[in-house]
């Protein structure tokens, strides 16, 4: 039996509910997140500049959390899993409690950046070893139920919101599905008999190190090229509830339509494109970053509600085929026992972005007003549009520079 076999059997990784279950909890938080920002503001008495250095604090928590859970889920599988997302459940509650001023959020914050950093790693590998293991494109869609999750999430906090509900309702419910997730997953991950599991995991590891050295420049540049991308999309998703309240006056009913007009175009992006296999990935990338720089302009160009959701649709469309392009194609061919080590590479750099995001139009929008802000996100969108191909060319051989293998993502 081979090496990747093995640790997939021994880590579960064959059974493909489980990442699609991490990214729906997933999924779920962030929609309560992007649809409570403006309350969460309001209760903090933050203004727009405030909130977005309240926001590196993500940052802070998750950065360091990442590596750590690399390394944990090569060694202890679906269990990391379901640890972590109850943990983010948790932070959740605990922020929505307790975020009464700016440094009550920012550490707040801090601990939700750990929990969401450290879920990201485990269920980001969980999707690569069921995509190895069944040559089924699992990144992509899972990825595509993150975003439904995040349409139904955004929807229901709006209308709690709008009921004049407290602000930790919403969170309390993802605690209760992370829950019932965490342990039907610990429950199907208990080991088996196998008293040379770890020593054979530990082998198999140090085999492996020389080949993940070898995909390193791969990695890198996959990681920086995710994090322009996860910039663009997580700046819309956090903030786009703010910006129909503030800029296009939408009424407390209307504000989580923003988030999930966002997700739902991602979502239906990402399984329309999961059956065709785009084997040049600059393409991909190039056409998607000239996409979501279109929808973004034009959503920075407008007051009007249906042109500013036009607006992020197509921003969506453009955004939800990178971040799964460039995970597929840089984890595609790693060996399994070290797949969550070079996911946490990729994920790291990418959680860069997607954490700076939001404070990159928290900051734009305290000088220049929301509108600003946006056309320096579409900037972003130009920027990887232009990077793409050079990038991708530099780390990968001639032949196979641009080209996504057809296990890796299916975009």
């Amino acid at each position: 039996m081979c090496n990747d076999t093995q640790t997939s059997i021994h880590h579960g990784h064959i059974r493909a509910w489980v990442p699609y279950a991490g990214f729906t909890v997933f999924g779920a938080f962030w929609g309560v997140w992007g649809a409570s920002v403006p309350a969460i503001r309001d209760q903090a008495g933050l203004t727009d500049g405030q909130l977005g250095t309240a926001l590196l604090f993500v940052a802070a928590g998750a950065l360091p959390a990442m590596p750590l859970a690399g390394r944990a889920v090569d060694r202890w599988g679906q269990r990391v899993t379901a640890i972590t997302l109850t943990s983010l459940g948790i932070a959740g509650v605990a922020v929505a409690v307790t975020a009464r001023d700016l440094p009550a959020l920012s550490v707040g914050l801090a601990v939700l950046g750990a929990s969401s950093g450290a879920a990201d790693v485990a269920i980001n590998a969980a999707a690569g070893s069921a995509e190895r293991a069944n040559g089924r494109p699992v990144i992509t869609r899972a990825h595509g139920f993150f975003s439904l999750a995040v349409v139904a999430a955004s929807l229901v906090t709006g209308l709690l919101n709008a009921a004049g509900l407290p602000v930790v309702v919403p969170y309390l419910l993802v605690v209760l599905a992370a829950g019932a997730v965490s342990t039907a997953i610990g429950t199907g991950d208990r080991p088996q008999a196998d008293p040379g599991r770890h020593d054979h995991a530990r082998t198999s590891a140090a085999h492996s190190r020389p080949g993940l050295r070898a995909h390193l420049p791969l990695l890198l540049v996959a990681g920086a090229l995710g994090a322009l991308g996860f910039a663009v999309e997580n700046a819309h998703q956090s903030w786009s509830a703010v910006y129909l309240a503030d800029t296009v006056h939408a009424g407390p009913a209307l504000v989580g339509t923003g988030p999930a007009v966002f997700a739902l175009a991602v979502s239906l992006t990402r399984f329309a494109i999961s059956a065709v296999k785009a084997r040049r990935a600059w393409i991909v990338l190039t056409a998607g970053a000239v996409i979501s720089a279109a929808g973004t302009s034009l959503l920075a160009l407008t007051a009007s509600l249906p042109l500013a959701l036009l607006g992020l649709a197509l921003a969506a469309v453009g955004t939800a085929v990178l971040f799964p392009t460039v995970l597929g194609l840089a984890t595609a061919n790693v060996p399994a026992a070290t797949r969550g080590a070079a996911t946490s590479v990729v994920s790291t750099m990418a959680y860069v972005g997607y954490l700076a995001g939001p404070v990159y139009v928290g900051h734009w929008a305290q000088t220049t007003g929301l509108p600003g802000a946006m056309l320096a996100v579409a900037a972003l969108s130009t920027a990887l549009a232009l990077l793409a191909w050079p990038a991708l060319r530099a780390v990968v051989p001639s032949r196979d520079s641009t080209e996504v293998s057809p296990k890796a993502a299916s975009t």
